[in-house]
């Protein structure tokens, strides 16, 4: 059968059309640049690389990004970006460095200048402003030190703080983590008592094992501890995190298998809620909120799962009513030891693992909270990761909760 040429006209312009229809539903769009911290090597002193990845808007999964670049020291344990997602901050536990990197709109890093910290630091985080950055360091000694920033330059100290266990100045203290609330910049540290809880060797301590130690930041960066701080927590706290509206801190104990949740009163003293603590998986490493502060995910390092909790958002009790029919957990590569939800659509969560050498990806049901793994998880990293972090990519709206 033979077209007229105003037939092979239409003809040609219909098929031009699917294809182009084709080749844009198909087209991959970046939602998110993801960092991964790890080591290059087997040893503990082993420099490190920070391992970027470019989110899938549609799917969430992950391909490699620009090249890996050094974490300007050894074994990288933690990052922290300013809430503008332009700066990104990463603690070199081996070299006893915080090195700050540009992230530029391409999701590729440029060191930009460093800090040498007393111990070895463990934990770091930008407050919303953007003008202090939080290190906390040590090993059987916890310091919080609260540095000065300058368009995301490092600058001064501007106040450090002992962290020492109430009627127990002598006692060895490992500190964990550290987070800042979203809208009022008031601090907090977990750390655990070593002198009291130490399996496998002798305790010389009757203190409480673990504690969470808040402060109020006032003017000038001064810190001034919170009331009836510190505030007991647990055996071994971990990790912890707040809610995107100030109202509510989690934390993680390791050692007991469980979530702690504690109400804020009065911008930054804690009390427990009530019904708690909550049930985990085993060894809980690490702990976010979404940026809508309506689920809580947990990642158990022992289980190589993902717990997933929803947030009675009148008391802030977490449910583990996230996926009421089936098991309450997701599983993940092997030993998961830091979680995110990307912020640009809140619709996706990762898991750093440790002895996988992987990334975990999940799909975010925004409704449900309930977890299902994105195409292709996990996805490779460098050796023993330590830590994940996402940033948005273009001009997508960030789905934080601000008030």
């Amino acid at each position: 059968m033979k077209f007229s040429k105003l037939s092979q006209l239409v003809l040609v312009s219909t098929i031009g059309l699917l294809l182009a229809l084709c080749l844009t539903s198909c087209e991959i769009v970046t939602i998110d640049y993801v960092f991964v911290a790890a080591s290059s090597g087997n040893g503990s002193g082993s420099a490190g690389e920070i391992y970027t990845f470019a989110a899938d808007a549609e799917s969430g999964a992950l391909r490699n990004g620009p090249p890996a670049v050094s974490s300007g020291g050894n074994s990288p344990v933690a990052m922290a970006v300013t809430a503008d997602y332009y700066n990104l901050y990463v603690a070199n536990q081996g070299s006893n460095s915080v090195v700050h990197f540009s992230v530029a709109d391409n999701g590729v890093l440029t060191k930009k200048d460093s800090v040498t910290t007393a111990t070895p630091p463990v934990a770091v985080y930008a407050n919303s402003a953007g003008t202090y950055l939080y290190v906390l360091t040590g090993t059987t000694t916890a310091t919080l030190t609260e540095y000065s920033l300058s368009s995301g330059a490092i600058g001064n100290i501007v106040a450090q703080e002992a962290l020492a266990i109430p009627g127990y100045p002598s006692d060895s203290v490992v500190p964990t983590a550290v987070t800042v609330l979203p809208n009022s910049d008031a601090v907090y540290a977990t750390v655990y008592d070593q002198s009291a809880y130490n399996p496998g060797s002798i305790t010389t301590s009757n203190a409480n094992p673990g504690w969470v130690f808040g402060f109020a930041v006032g003017s000038g960066g001064a810190l001034t501890p919170s009331v009836d701080s510190p505030y007991q927590a647990g055996v071994k706290p971990s990790a912890l995190s707040p809610d995107p509206t100030d109202r509510f801190v989690y934390v993680t104990d390791y050692a007991s298998n469980e979530l702690i949740g504690y109400g804020i009163q009065d911008g930054e003293e804690l009390e427990f809620l009530v019904n708690g603590p909550f049930k985990t998986g085993n060894e809980p490493s690490s702990v976010v909120v979404d940026p809508r502060g309506i689920f809580i995910y947990v990642s158990n390092s022992l289980d190589s799962t993902v717990s997933a909790y929803n947030i009675s958002l009148p008391t802030g009790t977490p449910s583990a009513t996230v996926n009421p029919t089936s098991a309450q957990s997701y599983s993940t590569d092997t030993q998961p030891v830091s979680i995110t939800v990307e912020p640009a659509l809140g619709r996706y969560v990762y898991t750093a693992n440790h002895l996988g050498n992987s990334i975990s990806g999940f799909r975010l049901n925004p409704s449900t909270g309930v977890l299902t793994q994105t195409q292709a998880t996990p996805y490779p990293t460098g050796e023993n990761p330590t830590a994940v972090i996402a940033v948005p990519h273009g001009n997508h709206a960030i789905q934080a909760v601000f008030h």
